[in-house]
């Protein structure tokens, strides 16, 4: 059984690929579909098989997903293009025979109004339309996603966003990782709303940062124009600020909250405490 990950260095699909081998899968069994293969030669050097799979070059993927069974979409990060990448990722797999197909969507995509959304969803119908045997891991918020703003909070004592008292149910990354990894070696097809156990909010997690800090770190929430303009001033392009103000107000409307505890069920246990994502993310 041959299980293939796109997007294999990658943050997410590096940890995926360690997952599939905590959980047994033989390295000689995975195939890393990355874009530079350069960048991948540890997994080579390890007996994962290699190939190169750029979603900009359709060319490349009937090769890269040659052999393979099962496969791992991980949506790509350039938003605005992902339905062309995604859809020349799903029809070579048809193209090469691949029997399973799990893709990386969005909490609750069909009735998200987050910006990100409307792409997810497209490629869900794509994948759905396609007749090839499906898992839809539409996984919420990552932790990781406000490590970033760690530093500056310390020094300045704020923690800036517009999501008031909005819970967040987000989980790490290896979470996500993991229920990927289970859900491709059982098989397992449908939809699966994915997020972590404990949500919290954006003063909670101020307040867990100046904990461990043992610097004053307090949530100030900002009119999503100001708070976008804010990202800009720190050096984000426009658009992409917008887009992650305009999901803090989505997130004040509970859209990223969560608690049907799926992701505990893949995983085999509960999910990663605030507490230790945090302490990671200051180490790091």
């Amino acid at each position: 059984m041959t299980i293939a990950v796109t997007g294999a260095t990658g943050h997410l699909g590096a940890l995926v690929v360690e997952a599939l081998i905590a959980r047994g899968t033989a390295p000689s069994d995975i195939v890393a579909a990355v874009r530079d293969t350069t960048k991948a030669a540890g997994l080579a050097a390890r007996g994962v098989q290699v190939r190169e799979a750029d979603y900009e070059r359709p060319e490349t993927l009937a090769t890269a997903f040659a052999g393979v069974d099962k496969l791992l979409l991980i949506s790509g990060n350039a938003v605005g293009q992902r339905v062309p990448q995604h859809t020349a990722v799903i029809e070579a797999a048809k193209t090469a025979g691949v029997g399973f197909l799990a893709y990386t969507s969005i909490l609750r995509a069909d009735t998200s109004p987050l910006g990100l959304a409307p792409e997810h969803l497209a490629t869900e119908k794509l994948i759905e339309a396609s007749g090839i045997e499906f898992a839809l891991l539409r996984n919420g918020w990552y932790i990781e996603n406000y490590a970033g703003s760690f530093g500056p909070a310390i020094a300045q004592g704020t923690l800036y966003g517009s999501a008031a008292d909005g819970r967040i149910a987000a989980a790490t990354r290896a979470d996500f990782a993991e229920a990927a990894a289970a859900v491709l070696i059982s098989g397992e097809t449908g939809v699966f709303e994915l997020a972590g156990d404990q949500p919290f909010t954006l003063a909670e997690l101020a307040a867990e940062v100046a904990k461990q800090s043992g610097s004053p770190v307090a949530y100030q929430d900002l009119p999503v124009a100001d708070y976008a303009a804010a990202l800009v001033g720190a050096g984000l392009p426009e658009g992409f600020a917008g887009l992650l103000a305009d999901t803090d107000t989505k997130i004040r409307d509970g859209h990223l909250d969560d608690s049907t505890g799926t992701l505990a069920r893949l995983i085999g246990r509960p999910t990663t405490p605030l507490a230790d994502a945090v302490t990671a993310a200051l180490k790091n």
